[in-house]
Order: structure tokens, then C-alpha cells, then sequence
């Protein structure tokens, strides 16, 4: 079992920054690609961004060029680094973990374990 903790969310307003963090616990995510979904209310779970065992990343067209996801093995942790935030933005981050040998998936329906999430709203 992997227990994922999000943390980092807040109030930002729009053009501004904001940094996720995912703590795993119970195994380390070395074995496991790791991603960010996010969910606005009345609508599905999107993917935002995922990070491989080596490092590859993928990004949705949505957040190109402003999100960039990252993961430290040793903290045992992913982040999302959020910039030039638009109110669109604005939803609760869930972060996510699959096994590693199944490879990188946009499907939420993929991943193997969730976090809670954590809110991020954006303010025009």
C-alpha cells in the first residue's frame, strides 16, 4: 500500500505561483510513476502532468509551459510546481501513483492510489 499526502494548496490569484507536494508513505515511489489529476467542481478528474521511474515527463496541452512536475526519490515526494495561474486553474490537486512497469497513463482510471487532494483556487 502507498499512502500519498498532497499539501501546498491555497489562495493565489491570477499570474501568480504556487508549489504541490505529494509525501508518499508505506513504499517509496521509486518503482512507481507518479502524477498530478485535477477536478473542478461539476466536472471529471483531469490529467494535469506525470513523472516516469527515469524522470520523463508528460504534461497536459492545458498547462504546457506553465506546470512542471518533478519527483525527489529520496524525499519519497512528487511536487507541482503551478505558474502563471489562471482562474481556470482553480480546482482540487489530487496526486496519484501507479506501478512503474505498467508505464505512464492520462487515465485516472489507471492509477492505483490516491490522496486526499488539496484546493487550489485562483482569483481573477
Amino acid at each position: 500500500q502507498v499512502q500519498l499526502e498532497e499539501s501546498g494548496g491555497g489562495l493565489v490569484q491570477a499570474g501568480g505561483s504556487l508549489r504541490l507536494s505529494c509525501a508518499a508513505s508505506g513504499r517509496t515511489i521509486n518503482s512507481y510513476t507518479m502524477a498530478w489529476f485535477r477536478q473542478a467542481p461539476g466536472k471529471e478528474r483531469e490529467f494535469a502532468a506525470a513523472v516516469g521511474r527515469s524522470g520523463t515527463t508528460i504534461v497536459a496541452d492545458s498547462v504546457k509551459g506553465r506546470f512542471t512536475i518533478s519527483r525527489d526519490n529520496a524525499k519519497n515526494t512528487v511536487y507541482l510546481q503551478m505558474n502563471s495561474l489562471k482562474p481556470e486553474d482553480t480546482a482540487v490537486y489530487y496526486c496519484s501513483a501507479r506501478p512503474g512497469v505498467y508505464g505512464i497513463s492520462r487515465r485516472a482510471g489507471d492509477q492505483d492510489y490516491w490522496g486526499q487532494g488539496t484546493q487550489v483556487t485562483v482569483s481573477s
